[in-house]
């Protein structure tokens, strides 16, 4: 199976003549279905690497291509319909006076027949389970529905891949559980290629595979459970750890004997009812 995005030496400087490199040789690729966690401190080149891989910035060298398409000046706009993406800050992505209005804007920027448009911006209203709220302003919403109107408006575009750009670090945990619930089920039903780029570990759980970024590299790359096992050596690259982890270094030092391998919180709580009926 050929990858859907696959990024070769990729370097990329702000100004010609720092020598610092916000990415420093990146290489990965990510296959048609996945959900890739890209996770690191503050200035590891996160959301720098997903504007890449948008288009909204062209790599000083190396290649990024998108569908078998490489990424130029002349190919960007192209490949912007393929890579949807979502931002931190859903009030900075609005532009329409209603939801429906704004879910509808892409749409019009791309030429879309009304006919189709109307059925698009339903749809995608729909499968976020905001169609309640499409006559209502943007403003008045949650930052949850927020995000997942914003997360409407990409979906609406029918693009191959959506990235999450620090798309729930602003919400609460109400907000970001409906984030994450919504892309989940977009995941399911669309096969969509999935790219998160957060600080949250708990979302970060959900990626078939975690990318680790520091000072613009690429350091480490596995699954949640191989990453997260790390423990402290997250907290060393500026990152949480999973609350299992916590727990289960705190029953240690209790003198407990606790499961070597990396537990979500699910199989944590299984763990816990099931170690205490032994006793």
């Amino acid at each position: 199976m050929k990858p859907i995005i696959e990024l070769k030496n990729v370097c990329f400087s702000y100004q010609e003549e720092d020598e610092s490199l916000a990415l420093d040789n990146v290489s990965f690729d990510i296959y048609e279905g996945e959900w890739i966690a890209i996770i690191g401190h503050n200035g590891s080149g996160k959301s720098t690497l997903a504007k890449t891989i948008n288009g909204l910035i062209l790599p000083s060298s190396g290649e990024v291509t998108v569908g078998e398409v490489p990424l130029s000046e002349e190919a960007v706009w192209d490949i912007r319909k393929r890579v949807g993406m979502v931002f931190q800050n859903p009030d900075n992505q609005f532009v329409g006076s209603t939801v429906e209005d704004d879910v509808a804007f892409g749409l019009e920027n791309q030429g879309v027949p009304r006919e189709d448009m109307l059925v698009r911006v339903s749809d995608a209203l729909d499968r976020v389970r905001m169609t309640e709220f499409k006559t209502k302003e943007p403003a008045r919403l949650s930052g949850g529905q927020k995000q997942r109107v914003a997360i409407a408006g990409v979906v609406a575009l029918r693009p191959d891949v959506i990235i999450l750009d620090e798309a729930t670090s602003m919400l609460d945990p109400k907000g970001r559980l409906e984030v994450i619930s919504t892309i989940k089920q977009l995941k399911e039903e669309k096969n969509l290629t999935v790219i998160s780029i957060t600080h949250d570990i708990d979302e970060a759980a959900h990626a078939n595979r975690v990318l680790v970024m520091k000072k613009g590299e690429m350091i480490q790359e596995g699954t949640p459970e191989e990453i997260f096992a790390a423990g402290d050596k997250l907290v060393s690259m500026g990152l949480d750890v999973p609350f299992p982890e916590k727990l289960k270094k705190e029953l240690k030092g209790f003198g407990l004997e606790v499961p070597k391998n990396y537990m979500t919180d699910e199989r944590m709580v299984d763990w816990l009812w099931t170690s205490s009926l032994k006793k």
